[in-house]
Formats: structure tokens, C-alpha cells, sequence
């Protein structure tokens, strides 16, 4: 149980950049199967090769950021569709991350990580661990939600409503959009880089299917917490996170499902939090026990006609 929690906290931090681009930027980007992979294996080559730990992990969002750049690039500049551009880009890294690596696995056991301070304390696994990677998974959501209220996040936010009204504000949408897909593709780098260094290997093919990981967090999330505000919306990412792990090692404890099963899980899940969310009595039941979701609620079954003093069903 320890670990799913601590593997919750560690993929928020991806959650959270699908976040920004899915639900912020309304981009469809696919970059993340790649990126991913690519921050655990920039990590993963340098501590092998001696550098410290930490400078590993900020490598790691530094090359996962640079796949963002990429995906951007394509998008604004050759005028290619969201999701190709995000397909194409995902190809190519794996390529990419094969040079990175120089072989399709790498271990990192019996070797310092950012992770052997709290394993030579007893801390981990255990509960501070857990403290820990939450307090971590917060201070980057509180990041964003300070990088969204801002003038250019502010901007972002525009962009991902309605681009077209952006760009007549004087909005360049296209440097939003560069911007968020390299800080979103960063933080998934950072993710790929911690989790490499919590499992003891970087492997070429961790990052397949990861966008459902973020996808299920983002949507299971925001049909618990709701949309109504930002921080809530955020915070509603690593929750969504948390439970997802949740019901994988549910299913798995409980051998319902096969751990051949993974990414059947995550198509499963998705589409029923899709469901849920769009369910109108769902939605409802969230609103009565949930005053923040106030403002998603579905209309009360009696409104009022404008200029007739009536009321109809």
C-alpha cells in the first residue's frame, strides 16, 4: 500500500502536465508516451556515469521539456494538426531515447539516487516517504496554480478557450502553446526521471500508454473535486493520481485483473470516469455533498420562466 501511494505522489507530477496541456491548453498531446522516457533515461545516464542524483532529475525535466519544444515547433511553426504533430514526436524519441540510453534497459540498483537519504534513514518505504513525495507533488501543483494566475498563464488560459479571440488581444498563441508543452512535457520528464530512481531501472519502453495514466488522473480527478476553481482543479490531479494506483493495486490484490492487464485497466478506467463525469445524476450527487462543485451542477428540476411569474418541470 505504501508504494502505490508513493507511485501516486511520483505520476501527479505527470498527471499534472497532462493537465496543463488536456484540460488548460485544450491540446491533444500524445508527446507524453515519449517524453516520459526520455527524462528517466537522461536521469538514469548520468547517475550511472557519476553525476549527482539531483542533477540527474533536473536533466530530466530539461530533456523532457525539449520533446515539448519539439512537439511545439511542429505544431506552430509547420502548421501540423495537435495530434499528429504529438504522434510524430513520440515516434521519433524513441529513437532518440534508444541514443540516449545506449540499450534498452538501465539499472540503477546499488546505486545513490535522490531516493538513498530517506532509504539510509528507515524513512522509506513508509509513511514519511509518503510525506515527502506529497509535500513534493503539492509544491509543484501550487507552482502551477501561481504559473497559471499569472499575465502570460492568464494568456495560456486564453489560448486553450478560444485562440482565434487570443491572437485579436494581441495574444501570440503560438508562444503559449510552445511554453506549455515544454513546462507540461518538463514535468513529466521529472516524473519519468523520480520514478526511474524509485524502480532502480530506466527502461525504453516504461513510458508506453502513460498518456492513460494522466488522462485517468485528470478526468477521475476533476468528476471528484470539480472544475468550479484552479486549485481545486489541480489539487483534484493528484488525487485522481492516487486513486488510480488505488484501484490497480486493489485489482491486482484482490486478482480480478492480471498485471498483464495494466493498460486495460487504464482504457477501462478512463472510460468510465469519461461516463461519469457526463452523467447528469452523478454530477448532481457531487454537487450535494460537495459545496465547491456548486457551479458544475446540473440545473434544479424546477426553473423559473422569464416574465411569467411560473414555474415549470
Amino acid at each position: 500500500m505504501v508504494n502505490t501511494l508513493e507511485l501516486g505522489m511520483l505520476y501527479a507530477l505527470l498527471a499534472l502536465g497532462v493537465f496543463l496541456t488536456y484540460r488548460i491548453l485544450n491540446f491533444a498531446d500524445l508527446t507524453v508516451d515519449g517524453s516520459f522516457t526520455t527524462g528517466a533515461g537522461t536521469a538514469a545516464l548520468l547517475i550511472t556515469n557519476g553525476y549527482h542524483p539531483l542533477l540527474g532529475t533536473v536533466a530530466g525535466f530539461v530533456a523532457g521539456s525539449l520533446g515539448g519544444l519539439i512537439t511545439g515547433l511542429l505544431h506552430t511553426k509547420l502548421r501540423i494538426d495537435p495530434l499528429l504533430a504529438s504522434i510524430l514526436t513520440m515516434i521519433g524519441l524513441w529513437s532518440i531515447n534508444l541514443r540516449i540510453m545506449g540499450k534498452a534497459n538501465l539499472t540503477l540498483l546499488n546505486i545513490a539516487t535522490v531516493f538513498t537519504p530517506l532509504k539510509e534513514r528507515g524513512l522509506m518505504p513508509g509513511v514519511w516517504s509518503v510525506v515527502v513525495l506529497s509535500a513534493l507533488a503539492l509544491v509543484a501543483k501550487l507552482l502551477i496554480d501561481w504559473f497559471l494566475a499569472t499575465d502570460f498563464g492568464l494568456a495560456v488560459q486564453s489560448t486553450g478557450d478560444n485562440p482565434t479571440m487570443a491572437a485579436s488581444l494581441g495574444i501570440s498563441t503560438d508562444v503559449t502553446k510552445i511554453v506549455t508543452l515544454m513546462l507540461a512535457n518538463g514535468m513529466v520528464g521529472l516524473s519519468g526521471a523520480l520514478i526511474a530512481q524509485h524502480q532502480g531501472f530506466a527502461d525504453i519502453s516504461m513510458g508506453v500508454g502513460l498518456i492513460l495514466v494522466g488522462l485517468a488522473s485528470v478526468i477521475v480527478g476533476n468528476a471528484i473535486l470539480g472544475t468550479r476553481f484552479m486549485f481545486l482543479a489541480s489539487l483534484g490531479v493528484i488525487v485522481g493520481s492516487v486513486v488510480y494506483r488505488l484501484v490497480i493495486f486493489f485489482a491486482l490484490r484482490w486478482h480480478v485483473l492480471s498485471p498483464q492487464d495494466m493498460k486495460l485497466i487504464s482504457a477501462t478506467l478512463v472510460v468510465i470516469a469519461l461516463v461519469v463525469s457526463q452523467s447528469k445524476a452523478i454530477r448532481g450527487f457531487f454537487a450535494r455533498i460537495s459545496p465547491w462543485r456548486q457551479a458544475d451542477a446540473v440545473p434544479e428540476p424546477l426553473l423559473a420562466v422569464p416574465g411569467t411569474g411560473k414555474e415549470e418541470a
